[in-house]
């Protein structure tokens, strides 16, 4: 779910868009007046050219091949006025700006169809990203919830931010991650992880059996078997560094009997509690994990911690893209702060101040990485699912 306002960025890029076209056609009327009214010995129609090169950066090739031959003709109206059509320096721009206006349409072109291959490859990983990314039920158990979805602007950077939920027979059991990476590979990872959790969120009695499961979900996927085979034969171990992925990630068990929650944090930002006498209070594990497909490459168990969740707390789970998003003075976003405001509010009352909070903060800029979020609350009374 994305909450920019429908319709309206695009409004204004379509202005921008005019706006721009205006140009090229202003610098030529301005050029042609300019260079028939200067002295003999001054030549201004080699800055004709500078027409279809601009156009050429935003516009297709036919509008460039368009500008281009407005250009032609109005070197051939200054030659004409000025001396002849035949007159050598004339004749001589006047081919110059042929060949150039040929060369920035091609340029024109090239450019159209390299944006046409990222707008498919956005419109199949965000496809893909939806039939992924399930959308969380209002009510789960004794818990009220609500998600949203913020994707970047940029083209073909589809994040693998995630989140799923699951009921037991005693708790609730939801996490929330972010993939290492972009596009399609990062909404594969991202299906991987959610269907390991679907698959033992409702198996395994135990948050930490639930966590380990996942990492062996994650790890076998590292490594490359013609890596691997190099390295065997060179007696070197499995990759690392740029060539590893990994999925940061919190998984939290909220009993229905019981004000508390259970959480193990992945490497990843920790949940935001908002507590009705209107603190934040980020839930910061005293052993958090590291993230999934790396734990093989720490000792040590994964360790689960309890916090207290009262009825009518608010738990706020976000990713990375959140905390990373910038202003035009690039200072980051500043979530516990801004939190403080939302405390008595329902999830999704936190989550519309949160998004058009965070998208303020941007503004006249994009995020630069998508952001997931979820918001939880503990009802006075469980509800059967």
């Amino acid at each position: 779910m994305d909450l920019r306002p429908p319709g309206t960025p695009r409004q204004r890029s379509e202005r921008v868009r005019h706006a721009q076209l205006a140009v090229p056609f202003v610098l030529i009327a301005a050029v042609t007046v300019v260079d028939i009214l200067a002295p003999p010995d001054v030549h201004l129609g080699p800055f004709l050219v500078a027409a279809p090169a601009l156009t050429a950066s935003f516009r297709g090739p036919r509008m460039t091949a368009f500008v281009g031959l407005v250009a032609v003709i109005a070197q051939v109206v200054v030659s004409a006025v000025r001396t002849t059509l035949t007159d050598l320096n004339h004749t001589f721009q006047t081919i110059a700006l042929i060949m150039i206006s040929v060369f920035v349409t091609l340029f024109a072109y090239l450019r159209e169809e390299h944006e046409k291959e990222l707008m498919q490859l956005r419109s199949v990983a965000e496809t893909a990203q939806q039939v992924v990314l399930r959308p969380l039920r209002d009510r789960i158990g004794p818990l009220r919830v609500a998600s949203v979805y913020l994707a970047a602007a940029a083209e073909a950077r589809i994040g693998g931010d995630l989140y799923a939920a699951a009921r037991t027979a005693t708790s609730t059991r939801l996490i929330i991650g972010d993939v290492r990476g972009k596009g399609l590979d990062a909404v594969g990872e991202a299906a991987l992880v959610l269907g390991a959790f679907r698959a033992a969120a409702h198996q395994e009695a135990d948050l930490r059996r639930l966590v380990d499961y996942l990492e062996g979900a994650v790890a076998p996927d590292l490594y490359d078997s013609t890596a691997l085979d190099d390295d065997e034969d060179e007696g070197a171990g499995p990759r690392s560094g740029e060539d590893e992925g990994f999925t940061t990630a919190a998984v939290l068990d909220v009993p229905d009997d019981e004000p508390v929650l259970h959480l193990v944090s992945c490497g990843h930002p920790p949940p935001l509690l908002l507590l009705r006498d209107g603190r934040p209070v980020p839930l910061e594990v005293a052993r958090p994990s590291p993230p999934l497909g790396l734990a093989g490459l720490v000792d040590g168990p994964v360790a689960a911690q309890t916090f207290s969740f009262e009825p009518g707390d608010v738990l706020l789970l976000y990713t990375d893209g959140v905390l990373e998003a910038r202003d035009r003075a690039g200072d980051f976003y500043p979530l516990t702060e801004r939190a403080s405001a939302w405390s008595g509010l329902q999830p999704q009352a936190v989550l519309d101040h949160l998004c058009a909070d965070l998208l303020a903060h941007v503004a006249g800029s994009t995020l630069g990485d998508d952001a997931a979020m979820v918001a939880i609350e503990r009802l006075d009374r469980p509800r059967r699912p």
